[in-house]
């Protein structure tokens, strides 16, 4: 018979005493509870000792946390936090430094813990450590306990990252700026300063104005991995606080020093895999550069701007120069006008006796003119052959190229998702951004030319338009699916995806679907889904079995803890614990948590979930309100808490979680793999069938033959 739900049998250790067993019963106080421990081990004064997990973090039982306590766990008896926090108070002010330094380090350790944490900070444990920073000179293993104690501390936001002084701010400031220090206290620092950045305006300025660029990029340049990530932390969280004049500023900044470069050959090119943590800051820095192109999206022309009609007019003077070098005095006025009108039309604006209505229409506005006269500019002899080129054809098939720059601009814009906030989680950045200057108007000179080519391959008039335009968005979007390393490469791969390669994709589309459309495929189909959806089952807890690296994050910043969870081989229990940053695949045995799947009794996710309602609404949580998921156990009232690394283990997760609690698996993921199997199925299974028309409705059965006498009796059979 199972224990009740409000007992839990645990173990109990002590150094130097034999483990007792007991039955923790969760209804008694555990001030009580203590009581019995200490005395069956004759320990007078229980009030001074305190349960703790022995395996993992260590963590404090308190009246809060002891329903988390599962049948089997094992807890230590040790000192209580208070009396701790008042021991490691005292001795972090020893004049001995053995003491001191012991002292710290056992503080750096218990500060992960949030009762401690709360028993040390109300001792005024905080101004004994800035005290350390502010007065001492040491920069050695002292000082590495000291600022990891002191970022553990701030962690659970008792204290806000205001509170701090300048001298102490500045003491951390120096170790970042100093040559000869020790690589983890440059770590450590680069991690105080990136999390005291996005809190307020003040300490974004001083941190910005102490811990120059250039700073920043010789910590980029080293070969410790660790100080590189910290480093590029801090950079993204200072261009993500700054204004979009700063921000435009420091992007310039880091373009002259040649950031980009650098990035490319060395990180992402680099014999180390790329961790999650970088990708996701290469995003971000991927995204914020491409944003400042946002306010020329958004800002329409302006007829009476003499510097944007002159932009207007390099247009039409580069492509028709020889034309243009006509004396003015040649012509009259009206004359004039109507030539240049005239010009505007074989430049493509749909309205060419006043151009600039054109680009009146924002997104993508006078983005679309930046990128045109780049490529009039940058690319005089491909822009005046696609000019000329298209001046010379019949009307109905003159491609428009200014009409086509401006579509092909928005189609970019909404390609790359300029003008959006960038994702908290996102790590999809492209190789080929960092391979190039320029990245944007780059790409749009390539696109440009592929909008002429695939104009003349479909033999397009202008009523077409929008089908050519279609066309080279999935050009544009197939080609940039295969990840290219650089813009030539992008090149090659959009320029052989041509017209007809795209019509063949379309008709294989279509015919497998108009394949898998007749009524008897339909019926087969359906026979065959139980059977593949129970392989997708099985799929689903295999990969929960595998387990994966989650992320726990928190309200000022991306990077946290991480842990890891998986499902035992026989499908009964689920494991879970902390580890450390750069372990893979941690062993089942050191996840020292766990949850009965019989104890699991719903699946929550995004909104619904609890950690998603404490996070501050917005746009930057949306993506975090896509990845977020928990399990209810234990009767509703306890939840584990998840944030996916990705949309697809999200959905192999929910799925998996689903088939535990024996409910229908609702991804997306599910009927995207449903669809390739059954697909794969059907070929196979019709492949004798091939180039033979399946009806609609089954052949009509013969009629039976009028006698029976072709049929062997076996009345006669010999004995």
């Amino acid at each position: 018979m199972p224990p009740p739900k409000d007992v839990v049998k645990i173990a109990i250790q002590m150094v130097g005493a034999i483990p007792q067993l007991i039955e923790l019963q969760q209804t008694k106080p555990l001030a009580s509870v203590l009581k019995d421990v200490c005395d069956a081990w004759s320990l007078p004064n229980a009030e001074r000792y305190a349960l703790q997990y022995a395996d993992g973090r260590q963590t404090y039982i308190t009246e809060s946390n002891r329903r988390d306590i599962k049948n089997g766990s094992i807890l230590r008896l040790t000192t209580s936090p208070d009396q701790e926090a008042e021991r490691l108070y005292v001795g972090i002010q020893s004049k001995n430094v053995d003491v001191k330094t012991d002292s710290l380090k056992k503080l750096a350790s218990l500060s992960q813990d949030v009762t401690f944490a709360q028993e040390f900070i109300s001792r005024n444990g905080l101004k004994q450590i800035y005290s350390i920073v502010e007065e001492g000179n040491d920069t050695g293993e002292m000082l590495a306990h000291t600022l990891k104690a002191f970022t553990e501390l701030m962690e659970h936001d008792f204290v806000s990252w205001e509170n701090l002084s300048t001298v102490f701010i500045k003491k951390i400031v120096s170790y970042v700026n100093m040559n000869a220090v020790d690589a983890s206290i440059q770590q450590l620092s680069l991690s105080i300063l990136e999390n005291m950045v996005p809190t307020s305006r003040l300490l974004f300025e001083l941190v910005k104005k102490e811990v120059t660029l250039d700073r920043l990029l010789t910590h980029l340049q080293v070969t410790n991995a660790e100080l590189q990530l910290k480093a590029m932390a801090l950079l993204i969280a200072l261009l993500l606080s700054a204004t979009d004049t700063e921000r435009r500023d420091m992007m310039d900044y880091l373009r002259e020093k040649n950031l980009r470069q650098f990035i490319h050959k060395n990180i992402i090119h680099s014999s180390e895999p790329l961790g999650d943590e970088m990708a996701h800051y290469l995003y971000v820095l991927q995204s914020v550069s491409l944003n400042l192109c946002e306010h020329r999206m958004k800002t329409s022309m302006d007829p009476y701007s003499q510097e944007q009609r002159d932009l207007l007019q390099s247009l039409r003077q580069t492509a028709f120069e020889l034309e243009s070098e006509v004396p003015a005095g040649s012509f009259s006025t009206e004359r004039r006008r109507s030539l240049c009108a005239k010009e505007f039309r074989k430049l493509g604006f749909m309205n060419n006796s006043n151009p600039a209505e054109d680009l009146r229409r924002a997104p993508p506005g006078l983005l679309a003119l930046d990128n045109m006269v780049y490529f009039s500019r940058n690319t005089p002899n491909a822009y005046s052959r696609f000019v000329l080129e298209n001046s010379s054809r019949e009307d109905k098939h003159e491609c428009p190229f200014a009409r086509s720059s401006i579509q092909l601009t928005l189609i970019l814009c909404e390609i790359l998702h300029i003008g959006e906030p960038c994702s908290e989680t996102a790590q999809a950045f492209y190789p080929m951004f960092f391979g190039q200057d320029h990245f944007f108007e780059e790409l749009f000179c390539i696109c440009i030319q592929l909008v002429n080519k695939t104009w003349k391959e479909m033999r397009a008039t202008q009523e077409d338009f929008d089908k050519v335009m279609q066309v080279v968005r999935e050009q544009i979007t197939r080609t940039l699916s295969l990840k290219p390393t650089s813009l030539e490469l992008f090149k090659t791969r959009v320029n052989a995806l041509n017209y007809s390669e795209i019509l063949k994709l379309r008709q294989t589309e279509r015919l497998h679907q108009e394949e898998t459309l007749a009524v008897p495929v339909l019926e087969l189909r359906e026979k065959l889904k139980p059977e593949l959806l129970e392989l997708i089952r099985q799929q689903r807890l295999l990969h929960l079995c595998e387990g994966t690296l989650f992320r726990k994050i928190s309200s000022r910043r991306r990077q946290d803890k991480l842990w890891y969870c998986r499902l035992s081989p026989n499908h009964k229990v689920l494991h879970y614990g902390d580890v450390e940053e750069g372990v893979q695949s941690p062993p089942i045995e050191s996840q020292p948590e766990k949850i009965p799947v019989a104890d699991m009794k719903m699946l929550l996710v995004g909104k619904e979930c609890p950690h998603t309602k404490e996070k501050s609404s917005g746009k930057q949580n949306k993506d975090v309100l896509e990845l977020a998921f928990s399990i209810v156990h234990d009767m509703e009232e306890y939840c584990l808490n998840f944030i996916a690394p990705t949309r697809y283990e999200f959905c192999l997760w929910t799925d998996g979680l689903n088939v535990l609690l024996g409910k229908e698996m609702t991804s997306e993921r599910t009927q995207t793999d449903l669809d390739v199997l059954l697909s794969m199925e059907l070929k196979l299974r019709l492949l004798d069938l091939e180039n033979i028309s399946i009806p609609d409705n089954p052949p009509p059965v013969p009629k039976p033959p009028s006698n029976l006498n072709f049929c062997y009796d076996f009345s006669h059979a010999e004995q």
